[in-house]
């Protein structure tokens, strides 16, 4: 599955942004998908995922904040980020695997990435 992510921008503090993350592939609704960032000078961390069935995980900071969701029949994931903070700041990746994970390494499909700049 190739994987196309967009959506960042620059936003104030307490301010939202949608990612929309893109697929190509028929069998795109098996995927779990992902959301990772990387801050500069960071290791890439995981955000949230979504899988098959539409169960989401999330990282701890952005619990109450930020919303994963998934429409298989535009084949789009999306990632609603409300009451953003500068530490949110980072490149957004989405990435496509097959279990429900936080971890890097057990995705197989990235997109490019898309940058989220939030001001203080």
């Amino acid at each position: 599955v190739q994987l196309q992510a967009s959506g960042g921008g620059l936003v104030q503090a307490g301010g939202s942004l949608r990612l929309s993350c893109a697929a190509s592939g028929r069998t795109f609704s098996s995927y779990v998908i992902a959301w990772f960032r990387q801050a500069p000078g960071k290791e890439r961390e995981f955000v949230a995922a979504i899988g098959w069935s539409s169960a989401t995980h999330y990282v701890d900071s952005v619990k109450g904040r930020f919303t994963i969701s998934r429409d298989n029949a535009k084949n789009t994931v999306y990632l609603q980020m409300n009451s953003l903070k500068p530490e949110d700041t980072a490149v957004y990746y989405c990435a496509a695997g097959r279990d429900m994970a936080s971890i890097v390494g057990l995705y197989g499909s990235w997109g490019q990435g898309t940058l989220v700049t939030v001001s203080s």
